[in-house]
């Protein structure tokens, strides 16, 4: 619902207070749009005994909920239905009585499997770890010895992220979410409801495309959307000059994400860990693939629950073995972004600068065919630098003009299509299992851009 249709339905509902039909009218909006401090305001003292349809009573509840009102939500949430059953569970678990909640869950989750919310079991039954937050600007920790690789070493190599972002973050790609939210996102969000059809929630999906395209950013999204933990494994933590020692790292990374799951290992620029055996001149590298390969889908490892996602911009350097069902058996093409999404990613680097007017930013996303998303951000950047330069000269705050984008424009390239070219050689002479389809098909709807 649109700014000015929630503006009219709250006049008219201000004309006639007692309408409580219009006002869930306005608080379902409310929740659409996740304001429900605003609808938490609307009906702040106002008795809504009247309310008696269980749905319109979750609404309510919800909005108590949203609006950090558990007490409130509890009133409402008082039905034998599932949905009821589950609002109360999210209301117990916010006031600290985690064994009424339970209850609550367990009525919520038997009436109705898909309900299953793992992040809500996991604060109901205590399985979540807090972790101290990376101190800002400090170093990571690389361990370069030929000693073993303790749990607390491992805990500082990949320290989960602290700030979690979904895909409302993440400019475009709506074909990418769509297709990771069927496939990766629903297992880990309904375990018990897979389980049924016998389908597993973790396993592995490798993400190519042109550098700078948002690859890294998808699956941080991705695993924000599971509400799991997101280990981003540099390649540094990994190699060691010692003979073994990789092993035994890679090995010590993969038994943390066993241990704290539901959780996600991003390995990001994979082929420096998991490249061709039959290029390696060392057998150390071999050897490496060989134990990447081990825990993945190893006879002794049970990685129900960890998804291993992956992150390459030469997928046709990457041995052939990781693409077995069981491994990366999904397989994800990033594409640069189209014109309503290089539209969007600049609204959202354009968010919170001082702006003079309002850009028209479809006319730089017309304009910038081929821009990856670092390209934008780098678009943004440049006429950000002469709005600061213009700032300096004239003594005060002057701020980003059309007139310095349109200049930025001008002087910013797109990098994407040296990649691109050199990928619809691959799709073309080395497409036998049709694992470049996508990129074909990208090549022919924006080729001529």
């Amino acid at each position: 619902m649109d700014d000015s249709t929630l503006q009219s339905l709250k006049a008219a509902w201000q004309v006639t207070p007692d309408n409580h039909a219009l006002l869930l009218v306005i608080l379902r909006a409310c929740l659409e749009r996740e304001e429900a401090a605003a609808g938490w305001a609307l009906m702040a003292g106002r008795d809504l005994g009247a309310v008696t349809d269980p749905e319109d009573r979750i609404v309510v509840a919800r909005i108590c909920l949203g609006a950090g009102q558990a007490d409130a939500a509890l009133a409402y949430a008082d039905a034998a239905t599932a949905n009821a059953q589950f609002v109360r569970a999210e209301a117990l678990a916010a006031l600290g009585r985690e064994e009424e909640g339970r209850v609550a869950y367990q009525r919520a989750i038997a009436a109705n499997p898909a309900l299953q919310d793992m992040a809500l079991e996991a604060r109901l039954t205590g399985r979540v770890r807090t972790f101290a937050p990376r101190h800002e600007g400090g170093p990571r920790l690389t361990v370069i010895s030929n000693d073993d690789t303790a749990a607390l070493e491992v805990d500082r190599l990949i320290e989960p992220e602290a700030e979690r972002i979904s895909f409302a973050q993440v400019g475009g790609l709506d074909a990418v979410k769509e297709q990771i939210r069927r496939k990766v996102i629903l297992p880990f969000q309904k375990p018990g409801l897979f389980q049924r059809f016998k389908k597993r929630a973790g396993g592995g999906i490798l993400l190519y495309g042109p550098p700078g395209c948002g690859k890294t950013l998808i699956a941080r999204a991705t695993a924000g959307e599971c509400n799991a933990r997101f280990y981003n494994v540099v390649i540094s933590d990994v190699l060691d000059m010692y003979i073994g020692e990789s092993e035994r790292k890679l090995h010590a990374i993969f038994e943390k994400a066993r241990q704290t799951v539901p959780s996600v290992l991003f390995f990001d620029e994979i082929e420096a860990l998991g490249g061709k055996r039959q290029y390696s001149r060392e057998a150390t590298s071999a050897k490496m693939v060989s134990q990447f390969l081990t825990e993945m889908d190893g006879f002794a490892q049970n990685n129900t629950g960890v998804l291993v996602l992956g992150a390459t911009n030469v997928p046709w350097a990457v041995d052939p073995a990781f693409r077995r069902p069981g491994r990366f058996d999904r397989v994800q093409f990033v594409p640069p972004p189209d014109r309503a999404a290089r539209a969007r990613v600049l609204e959202i680097l354009l968010e919170g600068r001082p702006l003079e007017g309002t850009i028209d930013t479809a006319y730089f996303a017309q304009h910038s065919a081929g821009f990856s998303g670092a390209d934008l951000r780098n678009l943004v950047e440049t006429a950000v630098e002469e709005a600061i330069e213009s700032s300096i000269s004239a003594g005060r705050e002057m701020p980003v003009t059309e007139a310095h984008l349109r200049a930025a424009l001008k002087q910013v390239k797109p990098t994407t299509l040296e990649w691109l070219s050199t990928a619809r050689n691959h799709a073309r002479y080395a497409n036998e299992a049709g694992q470049y389809d996508e990129v074909l098909e990208f090549l022919a709807q924006h080729g001529k851009q």
